[in-house]
């Protein structure tokens, strides 16, 4: 036996993506921790990784070789078969819907489960491409809110890194649950606190990290935008703006006061529920703190108004003249990157007219049918549909025809995968080679596989190299290896890269894209707007051509609902949204319903165990917890927790509608959901 520690990376759906070091004890992982190879995340790693990640890969739930269904859709009954008959059986059905409906009848349905390069959207998109199968808009279940936001305001560019916060006298984080979902955020505005930095904390939620703020502003949700507005007024009623940044680099500024001013402090503060004495404390604060860094997060953008909320918050910056060298919001760190997804994923071989569908509309489509030709064949990998996606009792519905076929890939039998004719097994990022950028910093990481695959399990690549083999696609771009995918994937040519290729990044030694003379990336210091102006737009012409002539401006839309209660559904300290289960995957680990004590009296549940949540599309059973930790109107229950937990065979994903989209991007609103509740 032979114990090795070998370097890695975490490719799970977090901000951070931390280096890692593995131990390995005869082909098994038996430790995972921090390493010091990424300087950001410094040897620390968040304990779901430390704690489950062997688990994970050679725990009992673990996928070991291919499957067939036997049994009814959702009934777990399979059998095994072999590679060869799994691809024949795929190859078989996917071209009898082919040859009936069009190849658009076949469509991904994928997400973000590993955000390695290759293993995300590589060998896979150049299949589909080359099939012609419908392609899938996938950002509006998140990310596209944030990012039209962030690029129609200062355009496709980074901004300041996250190591920023250490040194800033004021960081504001904004609807981000850091402490379980930003966790190297958190330690660098520690050290900002210990040298008499001040931290503010925008959330209805009071979070870990809320209670280690200065000021927390318990807004409710979707009112960010009048927030981001009175704060606006407020600066400049107390001569804060900065006439001359704003001369120079801003244009639109006269049209956004003029909406900004409809909601003065006064008024917001109403509409928000915050103190109108703390909008005036803040924007003192904002006034003085010299640097300032803002940190928004995922959470901001899932409602009605999340872009509007989005763009009013990180306009302040530019208002005030804060952003250079120390001063920015962390933000568009993915644009740091020299990536060439064009050379990655091959959109040349699609057809053209191929459509694309909304992945927040697949649900409706595979249940009712209502597109030509309709959807006959997906193939669901890098994703839990079931627990993930808004309205999921019509996604339900949806999978469970049986005219449907579905193929799964994946790590963990998951009950999406209950209702898949084949499953095939896939690798961990712990068993294959990928390179690694980061939606949170400027880093690029490279890494190989620390153990063989389990069982037959295969990398993505690997197996959608297999699937074109089957349906006779002869282009070269089917047959090259993952190191020829690395090196296609990021341009070797950019300074960034120092020279090397993506195969020639060392492991164990993370890569960070800096300016030319090796400083940092920062927008206004050597990082400049990329908006058709080349300024920050406060109006944006480019958002009102995308998303319609109302996105040119922040506004606000008025919550539209019969229920009294706004369900906000935050990251768990116990898993990464459905993967990685510390809780959330067995009997009795449903989550807590977090209501306020005035909530829970009004409704008689003092002293009630457990709660009926409902709303026309559902109800789930939920165990009680009354608490001030979350604002009146207002209650909570962390995402990611799957059917088995639930009593009723529904999680609070089943009371999200897949049909209310945020005011950009057509981004889901998983933290803006009417419901009530009541006695069980």
């Amino acid at each position: 036996m032979t114990v090795l520690e070998r370097a890695g990376v975490c490719t799970l759906d977090c901000p951070d993506t931390c280096s890692l070091a593995v131990t390995v004890d005869d082909g098994r992982i038996v430790k995972v921790r921090g390493s010091e190879a990424l300087p950001y995340t410094d040897s620390v790693i968040c304990n779901k990784v430390a704690r489950h990640s062997a688990a994970f890969v050679h725990g009992p739930g673990r996928l070991h070789w291919p499957l067939r269904r036997v049994g009814p859709r959702g009934s777990d009954q399979f059998e095994r078969v072999d590679w060869d008959e799994a691809l024949d059986t795929i190859h078989r059905r996917v071209m009898e819907v082919i040859d009936r409906f069009g190849p658009q009848a076949v469509m991904p349905l994928n997400y973000a489960g590993p955000h390695g390069m290759l293993s995300g959207d590589s060998m896979s998109l150049r299949f589909f491409h080359k099939l012609g199968a419908s392609q899938l808009y996938r950002r509006s279940m998140c990310g596209a809110v944030r990012s039209e936001a962030w690029a129609g305001t200062y355009g496709p560019v980074p901004g300041i890194g996250p190591e920023a916060a250490a040194k800033a006298k004021l960081n504001i984080v904004w609807g981000n649950n850091a402490t379980v979902a930003n966790l190297h955020l958190v330690r660098q505005i520690r050290t900002a606190k210990r040298n008499g930095g001040r931290l503010v904390v925008i959330d209805p939620l009071r979070t870990k990290i809320a209670e280690q703020a200065d000021l927390h502003l318990s807004l409710q949700p979707g009112t960010d935008v009048l927030l981001g507005f009175a704060l606006a007024v407020e600066l400049e009623r107390i001569g804060a703006h900065d006439p001359r940044f704003i001369v120079d680099h801003v244009s639109g500024y006269d049209e956004f006061m003029v909406a900004a001013r409809a909601w003065p402090p006064e008024r917001a503060a109403e509409h928000c529920g915050v103190a109108l004495a703390d909008i005036q404390l803040l924007a003192t604060w904002m006034a003085e703190a010299d640097p300032l860094v803002m940190a928004p997060g995922n959470g901001l953008e899932r409602g009605r108004n999340g872009g509007s909320g989005i763009r009013a918050a990180i306009a302040l910056p530019a208002l005030i003249g804060k952003l250079g060298r120390d001063s920015g919001i962390v933000l568009g760190a993915g644009n740091a990157f020299p990536k060439t997804p064009a050379r990655l994923q091959r959109p040349d071989l699609l057809p053209a007219g191929t459509r694309t569908i909304d992945i927040m509309d697949v649900g409706r489509h595979l249940e009712r049918d209502d597109i030509d030709p309709p959807l006959r064949a997906l193939f669901i990998y890098n994703h839990n549909p079931i627990v993930v996606h808004a309205d999921q009792n019509r996604m339900i519905k949806g999978l469970s025809r049986e005219e449907i076929f579905l193929v799964g890939i994946e790590i963990a039998m998951t009950e999406s995968m209950h209702y898949c004719d084949i499953v095939l097994p896939a690798a961990t990022h712990f068993e294959c080679d990928d390179l690694y950028a980061s939606y949170g910093h400027h880093w690029l990481q490279r890494a190989e596989a620390v153990i063989p695959p389990v069982g037959e399990a295969l990398p993505n690549t690997e197996i959608f190299r297999r699937l074109a083999t089957r349906f006779s696609f002869t282009e070269p771009c089917f047959r090259v290896t993952d190191q020829e995918l690395m090196d296609e994937a990021v341009d070797a040519t950019d300074p960034r890269l120092h020279g090397l290729r993506g195969s020639e990044i060392p492991t164990g030694e993370a890569l960070h894209m800096t300016a030319p003379d090796g400083r940092a990336l920062a927008l206004f210091d050597n990082v400049m707007p990329a908006t058709p102006s080349g300024r920050v737009e406060l109006a944006s012409g480019t958002l009102a051509e995308r998303w319609g002539e109302a996105a040119r401006l922040p506004a606000f839309r008025p919550r539209a609902t019969k229920f009294g209660l706004a369900l906000i559904s935050p990251a768990s300290d116990s898993r990464i949204s459905s993967t990685l289960l510390g809780l959330g995957g067995r009997t009795g680990e449903a989550p807590p319903l977090l209501m306020h004590p005035d909530d829970a009296r009004t409704r008689g549940l003092d002293g009630e165990k457990l709660v009926r949540m409902w709303n026309d599309l559902g109800y789930v059973i939920l165990p009680l917890r009354i608490t001030d930790a979350v604002a009146p109107g207002v209650v909570a229950s962390e995402k990611g927790a799957w059917l088995r937990t639930s009593s009723t065979g529904q999680t609070i994903s089943a009371l999200v509608s897949a049909d209310d989209r945020a005011d950009l991007a057509r981004g889901a609103c998983y933290n803006d959901t009417g419901v009530e509740v009541a006695r069980v």
